[in-house]
Parts: C-alpha cells; structure tokens; sequence
C-alpha cells in the first residue's frame, strides 16, 4: 500500500472505532528518541522518516507535527499524502493536542496508552474534556494493519566490565534508594532504556546505534528487579546481577507486576516518560513524581568514563582526519557520492578497537543536501561529490570506551565567498562557546548566546539547539544538560552545568537550496579557580579533528579567535600524528593545523 492506501485503512479503523481522530506519536514503550523498527508506525503510516514526529489522523484531514530540523525533510516527504506538515514553533501553527481536539470536537480521540506517557496522556484528556470530547485507549493496531512488520529486537545483552563503566550496578542502586529515601518512596519505576542500561551496567543492541536492551526495571528498598526477555540474559549475566542485588524476571511480567503493588505504596516514577498504561496499572499506589534519579546521575561522567571518552574520542577523530586526507586528495580524481563517502568512514571506523557501531545514521550530505539538518542520503537523493563547494558529514561511534559525535563541514575544491563568511562565523560561534569561563550555576540557556551572537550577528539562526548532552556508550543525545536559547515545554532547562557532564557545541548555518554548515565538538564541564565570586567553571574540548582551513577567512575573526583556533590544531596535531599510517599523511596534517 501506498501511503494514501494505508491511512484509508486506518480511517477504516477509526470508522469501526467511532473515533474522530487518532494521535500516532513517534514513540515505544519506553519513551526513547530512537526506536526500534517494530515501533516505527508513524513513519509506516505517512512516509516521513525523521526520527521526531506526532502524526493526527481525523476522518478527513491529517498533519504531521515536527521541529525545524526536518521542515525541509518533511515537506518534500510528504507531497502527493495529503497529509499536512505542521511546522511546530512557527506563527500560528496549533500544538498537537489544540489540533486534536479540533478534529475531534464533542467526539471521541484516541491514542495508544501503551507508547505515550502519562502527562502527555492526561494534557491530550484535558484539551479533548474542554472541548466536550473524550480520549480513550486505542491500544496497537499496527499488528492488524501493518502485514510485514518487523519483530521486537531479540539480541544478546551484555555486562559492561569495571574498567570501562567505573562503578558498580550495587552503588548506583544504594545511590538510588538514597534519593527514594528522600523522596519518601518505596519503589521507584522506570522504562527509559538508557537509564536501565546504565544503572545495572548492561548494553545490548535493540535500538539501531543505541546499544540498549529493552526493558524495565523496579527497584525496591531491598530488591531490584530487570524486566527483560530472559533469551537475551546469559548465566554469566544473570549471576553477575544476582551478585549486585538484581533478579531478572520475564519482560512481558510488567504490569502484571505493578498490578500487584501493594495499595498505598508510595511508587517514585516519571509520569513524563513512563507510560500511560503503566501508571494504570499503578492505580492503587501513590504516585510520586520524580525525575528518574539515573538521568542526573549519568549525566555526571565519572573519571573512569572520562579517560575512556578521550581515547574514544582520539580513535574516533583518527579515522575522521583519515577521511578528511581521503576526500583532500582523491575528490575529482575517482568516483565519490554521499553513500560511498559514509561508507569509507564507516570502515576507518571500524579499524578501530573498541569500535562497536555507528551512535546514530551518518549525515553525510553535499551542497543544498546539508540544508536539511537530519538528512539521510538514500538512492535517489545520493549526490555526487565534485571538486568544488562543501560537504557536511555529521557522525559518531559507539566504543567500548564511549560515545562519539562529530561534525566536520569540507571545501571540495573553490567555495563561494558567502559559503566561506557563513563556515567562519560558526567557527567563530562554536570556538566562543568551547572557551568560555562561567561561574558555577550556570545553565545552558545562560551560555547559548555566546555561540549563536555571531550568527546572529548576519541576520541569520538555526531552529535547533546548540548542543546536547551525550552518554556514556548510550544514547548519543542524552539529556538533561544541553545548550539552547530559549526554554521547551518539554525539556528541564534548568539544569546546572555540572563537573563530569559532556555536551556538543554545534552551531550551523542552513540555507535552503544552497548549502549548510555545521561545525562541532564535545566538550567536558570542568573545574577551574575557586575564590570570593564563587566556583568558576570551564570547558574541556575532546573532540580531536581538524577544522577545514580552505573555508576560512582569518580575517573575520578576532585575534582571539585565532589563538583559539591555533591552539587547538596544535592539540589535533600533536595528539593524532601518531595515528597517521603514511608519511603523507602526517605531511597532509602538518599543513592542515597550521597556524593561522
């Protein structure tokens, strides 16, 4: 079926349902960003296949509601659907649950308790009451819908030995129940994947460049308990948990579980991410909301982690300065595409050791592609790469020793002048941020000026944030610590720069139909002097790849500017010219961290 063809046999569905619109989010049942193919109903429904996404369906019009990373994506996915793109953020486009209710006004709306959370659950219920509708549970249709849908993920889990996580599964437990103690809970609830892969130090691979295993996990004032398929959980495994004070138990043994909870027990969950069908199921408890006490902890990369991420990040950045000498050197000389481009970094990749996969698809886009801020080459949009203008990659690794993110933006050959003003001013923004000195207490949202003031400065912005939090061989966007100007609904923005956290500093500039730039590195939050103004705070940048000298122009930066500039090719430079497998190469890099 085509797209058209689909969303008539879902209407058919509503039609038997009585129901007047449907809420199809992106989501699974453990409110991740990326999600298991099994999962993907909305992409399957409407064709867009950007990773965030609400898509309504009503019995005679649809919308898909997205971010300014995909405006562009979305558009040209969804021509010929009829469905409409609503550009979520813009001058008087109405919020997912306005627009539901306005389709199903005095009627009935639906949803899948099973994949939305609780407080989404209950702000769509509002806006239905008020607007003399009701929202009920659709439960999953797609099994009925969807003929070839693919299975639940079924790899193999995997403990995380000592030296690469750092601290035990029974500390972070104590540490746990110390904050349920405070909050004056007796069990604490979770479904988020990566708080669960980190808390008990297991990974595995059921989440495409996430290496997590789903599940759930309980934790009592004696006991915790790992919901999870016990096909996936070896002796060894199992008996290590058991050690730390963890019993596994079937996956599908959940709500049934929560069912059993003893009346009045005082249950410690994030209603913002747990899901609505288990908060049901919690019925008779007491619900304390809590942020998952994992998401803070983790966030705070311990020392262990932070020497492991430097390595990472120097096998990571070799084989990305690898590509860059590659590209420097063969483009116009033999064939290049966006694909077979990726496809050569995926393999310096995975010279390295310690490499496991990519931590998310590689954006590797030429020209008017890197407009579009999440594109993804495929056979028909492959450009083929000349020797001239610029070419965006944006990837990473998961390594044994962490996760990697990285963008670099490459001249090919002579690049236009505005190409070349626009590279240096996100040079300028993202050097601006990576050297800043703050006092502790600062926030993301107190920092995000200092990269996007030279952007700004052209009349220009980009719709995303300026960086994001990273875990620790997990999820490659991670939260709660990030860089952006202004505060989400959705999203704590109140967050402290802490000593330990990892966030990205990637500016860019996307003109649509011409080109986009984009330039980042990871930086760590440190400790620098203390005095009678307070704790003052840093960045340390280890991120390790050079910035492409072809499209800058020194003379648009500060002296400063500069010397920051300088000083960290000198750290590239010195760092991977052991890493360099020619003479030529090293030659290459000499030149490419020059001194400016």
């Amino acid at each position: 079926m085509n797209v058209r063809e689909r969303i008539a046999a879902f209407r058919a569905r509503m039609a038997q349902e009585e129901l007047a619109a449907v809420v199809v989010p992106t989501a699974d049942s453990h409110a991740s960003e990326y999600i298991a193919d099994h999962f993907k109903t909305r992409q399957w429904l409407c064709g867009f296949t950007g990773s965030a996404g609400t898509l309504v369906v009503g019995r005679e019009e649809a919308a898909l509601f997205t971010d300014g990373r995909y405006f562009i994506q979305a558009e040209r996915q969804l021509a010929g659907s009829g469905v409409t793109l609503m550009r979520m953020g813009q001058p008087g486009v109405p919020g997912v649950e306005e627009y539901t209710a306005q389709l199903a006004k005095d009627s009935r709306a639906g949803v899948d308790f099973g994949v939305v959370s609780e407080r989404f659950m209950q702000k769509l219920s509002a806006a239905m009451l008020a607007a003399g509708g009701r929202l009920v549970d659709t439960g999953d249709w797609f099994d009925a819908l969807w003929t070839d849908r693919p299975a639940l993920p079924t790899g193999a889990a995997f403990g995380l030995d000592m030296r690469y996580a750092g601290r035990s599964a029974a500390d972070k437990l104590a540490a746990i129940r110390e904050e349920m103690r405070e909050a004056g809970a007796q069990l604490h609830v979770t479904n988020v994947l990566d708080d669960i892969a980190w808390t008990l130090n297991v990974r595995g691979s059921d989440v495409h460049c996430t290496p997590v295993v789903m599940s759930y996990l309980t934790v009592g004032e004696d006991e915790a308990v790992w919901y999870v398929d016990p096909a996936k959980v070896s002796d060894a495994l199992r008996a290590e948990l058991a050690a730390q004070g963890v019993r596994v138990a079937p996956y599908d043994a959940i709500e049934g579980a929560l069912h059993a909870v003893a009346p009045d027990t005082r249950v410690m969950a994030d209603t913002g991410r747990l899901t609505a069908k288990l908060c049901a199921a919690l019925s008779q408890a007491q619900l304390i909301e809590h942020a998952n006490p994992a998401m803070a902890m983790k966030a705070i990369k311990n020392e262990v982690e932070l020497a492991n991420l430097r390595m990472a990040h120097v096998r990571d950045g070799a084989a990305v300065t690898r590509l860059m000498y590659w590209l420097k050197k063969n483009v116009g000389k033999i064939p290049m595409t966006e694909m077979s481009v990726q496809e050569k970094l995926l393999g310096l990749r995975q010279e390295q050791e310690g490499f496991l996969d990519l931590s998310f698809n590689t954006i590797c886009a030429y020209r008017a592609n890197a407009a579009m801020m999440h594109y993804s080459a495929s056979e028909t949009s492959n450009a083929v790469l000349e020797p001239r203008d610029l070419l965006l990659i944006d990837s990473g690794g998961q390594y044994l020793e962490g996760t990697t993110d990285i963008t670099r933006t490459f001249a090919l050959g002579e690049v236009e002048p505005e190409q070349k003003e626009h590279f240096t001013a996100v040079l300028c923004s993202m050097l601006n941020l990576a050297n800043a000195k703050f006092l502790h207490g600062c926030t993301g949202i107190n920092l995000d000026i200092l990269s996007r003031g030279p952007i700004w400065d052209l009349g220009i912005d980009y719709r995303c944030g300026t960086g994001h939090g990273v875990g620790y061989l997990l999820s490659v966007h991670e939260g709660p610590n990030s860089f952006r100007w202004h505060k989400s609904p959705t999203r704590n923005e109140d967050t402290v720069l802490e000593e330990g956290m990892v966030t990205t500093d990637e500016p860019g500039i996307y003109i649509e139909g011409s080109h986009g730039i984009r330039t980042e590195n990871e930086l760590v939050c440190v400790k620098r002097e203390e005095n009678e103004y307070g704790q003052f705070m840093a960045f340390e940048t280890i991120t390790c790849a050079p910035i492409d000298l072809d499209a800058v122009i020194p003379e648009q930066m500060t002296p400063r500017q500069r010397a920051w500039l300088n000083s960290y090719h000198e750290f590239v430079r010195d760092t991977l010219m052991d890493w360099m497998k020619t003479e030529d190469e090293k030659a290459w890099l000499r030149e490419a961290t020059r001194a400016i």
